[in-house]
């Protein structure tokens, strides 16, 4: 599942590949949770373990891509 976090004042996007198995209730659950206040921050964990954290405060939006949705890249995308 991909995750992409919108940041206040920037125009990049902050890109997060999930494990496969990851539960989607629980990672819209952690979302809904740090955004509940600005002094919070939102962590998760990408597919290879890495950690990133985003202060509630600079998040602008959050988009769940879907659990079973596939990467396409190249000529053959699209």
């Amino acid at each position: 599942m991909d995750v992409r976090i919108g940041v206040i004042d920037t125009a990049k996007e902050i890109d997060v590949e999930l494990a496969a198995d990851a539960d989607r209730h629980q990672i819209r659950s952690s979302i809904e949770h740090a955004l509940a206040d600005d002094d919070r921050v939102l962590w998760l964990t990408d597919r290879h373990g890495r950690e990133v954290c985003v202060p509630s405060a600079k998040i602008a939006y959050v988009e769940l891509g879907s659990p079973d949705s596939e990467r396409r890249i190249g000529f053959g995308a699209g």
